[in-house]
């Protein structure tokens, strides 16, 4: 028997429901002094929720402010090691999201973090085209979505879109595309020298390629798509679009269910040419189908090949059709949850040249209610927790984009 479809308006409850759940900031952990000012699980991310509820009329900006102040109350990070998800680049994120719409709201403080976000774009390409001219392989942190050169450039597709800096995160995403010899195997540029888990492992002993959105090639791909899109290109970019673009043909698994990609493959891997995975992963934004295909789809839109745009909406309906994929998502977050994965098909589904990606968005929204319905999760922040989820009922209780964009750190905006 068929779950009945919960209405809008109890989707708006949830959410109500589960933003009381995180009413008020408390402190960060005393092992954790740095969490404040983290999107993943801190003040930073969970403020995303009450800024789009402030901007909604669900909430107070009042309630907003009080998270926005938490996140930065203490010295916030603009070293080195920031990144979208973390320190100066997450809190202009949230200063940003908190003024969309306004013309006054917060800009004081935007103008002082500005400039210190594009200085970091700029040391951080710098020192990572350095690392290629050392033949040395990259690690996550260089380019992925949270601490890496991807993250830093939403921000700047967002913040200062025809700036130096832009510029320069392209280039090196241009020139990470780019393959490399290692003792007669071609690599791509994005092989990182460790293990899933930024570890070294015997295991991942010569490294690995990730093709997840979190930390692998689907993150920069989402991210050329995107500036494209957005008219903002340089030299080489359509032709690193295609370079990636071909690396993901050449490993799309073909199954039952449709198209899949594996999470990622080792040296051993790329020589026989083909993964040791059995089947598709977890239909997540971090990994699997669902985050793969909506980068995908953006390539496609970005360089006007309207069949590598279909190909990939048919792989995330293809996976939505698969109640065994379904069935491994175990909680309501944004991450690997039915919270992003609804996100990502809402999205999706606004650019989409078939109907079928709208079409399963009710029962999708419906899966996200019912896991709502649980209660609050034990986690707060915004990826893995309440926060998270409670910003994807939202959408799909209004059935419009957010106001604030908050999802546009996830690269699927």
């Amino acid at each position: 028997m068929e779950t009945a479809t919960i209405l809008p308006a109890d989707l708006a409850d949830l959410a109500d429901c589960h933003a009381t759940n995180v009413a008020l900031p408390e402190p960060p952990p005393e092992d954790e002094p740095w969490a404040d000012q983290s999107l993943t699980k801190g003040a930073a991310g969970i403020a995303l929720l009450h800024i789009e509820r402030a901007l909604t009329g669900r909430g107070t900006w009042r309630q907003a402010h009080l998270w926005i102040t938490r996140a930065v109350t203490g010295q916030v990070s603009a070293t080195d090691t920031a990144g979208l998800y973390l320190g100066a680049p997450a809190v202009t994120f949230m200063l940003d999201v908190a003024a969309a719409g306004a013309t006054g709201r917060y800009q004081e403080a935007l103008a002082d973090v500005d400039g210190h976000i594009k200085m970091l774009a700029h040391r951080r390409a710098d020192a990572a085209l350095a690392r290629m001219t050392t033949g040395a392989p990259p690690g996550f942190r260089e380019y992925d979505v949270f601490f890496g050169l991807s993250g830093i450039g939403a921000l700047l597709l967002r913040r200062a879109p025809g700036s130096s800096a832009m510029e320069r995160v392209l280039d090196y995403l241009v020139a990470l595309a780019r393959s490399r010899c290692v003792d007669g195997d071609a690599l791509p540029g994005w092989w990182v020298g460790h293990d899933p888990h930024r570890r070294v492992s015997a295991a991942y002993k010569d490294g690995h390629s990730n093709f997840g959105m979190a930390h692998g090639i689907a993150g920069p791909l989402a991210l050329l798509g995107q500036a494209m899109r957005r008219g903002i290109a340089v030299d080489g970019q359509y032709e690193a679009i295609i370079t990636i673009c071909e690396w993901l043909d050449s490993w799309q698994q073909d199954g039952a269910a449709g198209p899949w990609w594996p999470e990622w493959i080792t040296l051993a891997e790329l020589r026989t040419g083909r993964p040791d995975h059995a089947g598709p992963a977890r239909p997540s934004w971090c990994y699997g189908t669902p985050g793969i295909a909506r980068a995908g789809q953006l390539a496609g839109i970005a360089i006007g090949d309207a069949r590598r745009q279909q190909m990939y909406e048919q792989a995330l309906v293809r996976c939505l059709d698969d109640p065994a994929q379904q069935a491994r998502i175990a909680d309501g977050g944004l991450c690997h949850g039915w919270a992003g994965l609804y996100q990502i098909v809402w999205r999706s589904a606004q650019d989409a040249e078939t109907p079928a990606l709208a079409e399963h968005l009710p029962r999708l929204a419906t899966n996200l209610g019912q896991h709502a319905k649980l209660g609050p999760s034990t986690k707060h922040g915004f990826l893995d927790g309440t926060a998270g989820t409670a910003l994807a009922l939202l959408t799909a209780a209004h059935n419009t984009a957010p106001i604030s964009g908050w999802d546009a750190c996830l690269l699927i905006d």
